[in-house]
């Protein structure tokens, strides 16, 4: 029997397993996706929110600042991508300048660093905003990482430490037992002490499956954005305007870990919690908004399009708690944004609060609780290159041109704890296909190291999720 078993392998699932691990409990992590974090953790704006955003006497509030204050510490643990590039939220006239006060108020109270800029002095930082903007709020701590490097990461020492993941398996219903749950996927079932649900847009779905007295209901909303080439150079800082009630945080410009600039997002209530593709009405949205803070945005420039799908719930905060008519039945739902911020305290709440109270949690000896980050060719200096291909010569044959990734980095992502079993898995941990050509010329050579990795036939191979296969074999007469 699983000590604790965790639905959901995203941001929180895949924190909160990390977390676990530390401690002598038995622990398995599901997802009903091919690879972890697939779902929001893979299409959101990257941004370590600081905390000045929600309201008071929130937990969003609460765990947005103690998590934020966690990431750079814990991605110089993991070996994860970490970039301090500021926040300015410009505002254009005086009723939203107005609401910057209240903002810095937050901010102020809670202990976030911040500052006023006057929209020249703005404008001498970032050339491209709009002279719409009059002045701005500055918050200098804001972070960008790449979410699914650092759930993956997670799930890594997880796994070192002794837990267990299972994908591919489709929560399909769960069952009370004396003391515990069982909880029946489409290939295995496993009974456990303590379930915590944490599967973002389906979380309604599964706490249904023990209550009917769920409490809340997600609508899964939209969000559609475009990848900009790393040319573009449109921003240093992370542009956003005046939040609202009805737009949230509003379509931004946000400089990545690794240099393109992200377009977006649109905010759509969909009713399909897995429609997560684009659409003409909300990149329009997109296009049309974003010149409110920014002019000539070059977005021809742009080289992928994508959306993803957040759980906005009529609770207005998140939905951290154990369910009153199902003991040991945690909920961590409605994580919506900031819940990647919020993420490393969401862990520690969920800890603290409920699962100390119910299993007797003792350090686990020799528990490591960082990873050694993996190889990057093209961030090393030329010495080191030439160490790392004398050592191994897959490092020097380049397979992506456009990112510069080689064919031992990509080999070393297959190989690794929960390592990539598909090109999008590939694409995830180490970047090829994410550059200009988007894998036209890279995606074939994917194909084939990972149809020789996993001892598979090249058809069999996935671009994503299950039944998504790249070739298809044809018997021609």
């Amino acid at each position: 029997m699983y000590d604790v078993v965790i639905i959901g392998a995203g941001i929180t699932g895949t924190m909160l397993a990390r977390k676990l691990s530390a401690y002598d409990i038995k622990i398995a992590l599901i997802d009903k996706e091919n690879d972890i974090a697939n779902g929001a953790t893979m299409a959101n704006s990257a941004i370590i929110h600081t905390g000045y955003d929600p309201k008071d006497g929130t937990l969003m509030a609460e765990l947005n600042v103690k998590g934020a204050r966690a990431y750079e510490e814990l991605c110089r643990q993991l070996g994860c991508k970490y970039k301090k590039v500021g926040a300015y939220i410009a505002a254009c006239g005086k009723e939203e300048e107005a609401h910057l006060d209240v903002l810095a108020d937050r901010a102020k109270r809670r202990d976030i660093p911040f500052r006023f800029i006057d929209a020249d002095e703005a404008r001498k930082q970032e050339p491209a905003l709009s002279q719409n903007v009059t002045r701005v709020l500055d918050l200098y701590t804001t972070a960008v990482v790449y979410p699914w490097e650092i759930a993956i990461a997670c799930a890594e020492v997880a796994v070192g430490n002794g837990a267990d993941v299972f994908l591919n398996n489709s929560c399909e219903a769960i069952e009370r037992l004396d003391g515990g749950y069982r909880v029946i996927t489409n290939e295995r079932t496993l009974e456990c002490k303590t379930v915590i649900n944490a599967a973002g847009v389906f979380a309604e779905k599964i706490a249904g499956m023990v209550t009917s007295n769920v409490g809340f209901h997600i609508t899964p909303r939209r969000g559609e954005y475009y990848v900009l080439d790393k040319d573009a150079d449109v921003v240093r800082h992370i542009i956003f305007p005046v939040p609202s009630k009805e737009k949230g945080k509003g379509v931004l410009a946000v400089p990545t870990v690794y240099g393109n600039t992200l377009i977006g997002p649109n905010s759509d209530y969909v009713d399909d919690p897995e429609d997560n593709g684009t659409s003409d009405d909300g990149l329009s949205y997109v296009r049309g908004n974003i010149s409110k803070t920014l002019v000539d945005v070059p977005l021809y420039r742009s080289i992928r399009t994508f959306a993803g799908l957040r759980p906005s719930s009529s609770a207005g905060d998140f939905v951290i708690e154990e369910l009153s008519d199902a003991e040991g039945f945690v909920n961590a739902a409605c994580i919506e944004s900031p819940g990647l911020a919020s993420a490393p305290a969401i862990a520690d709440y969920i800890i603290g609060k409920f699962i100390s109270k119910r299993l007797e949690l003792r350090e686990k000896s020799g528990a490591v609780m960082g990873r050694k980050a993996p190889l990057i060719m093209a961030e090393l200096s030329p010495e080191e290159r030439s160490e790392a291909i004398k050592k191994e010569p897959l490092y020097g044959k380049i397979i992506c041109r456009c990112e510069q990734i080689s064919e031992g980095e990509i080999i070393d992502c297959i190989r690794r704890p929960c390592g990539a079993c598909s090109v999008k898995g590939v694409k995830k941990r180490v970047r090829p296909g994410m550059g200009r050509c988007q894998g036209g010329f890279c995606e074939p050579k994917v194909v084939d190291i990972l149809a020789r990795e996993l001892g598979i036939d090249p058809t069999e191979v996935l671009l994503d999720p299950c039944g998504s296969n790249i070739l298809v074999e044809v018997n021609r007469p």
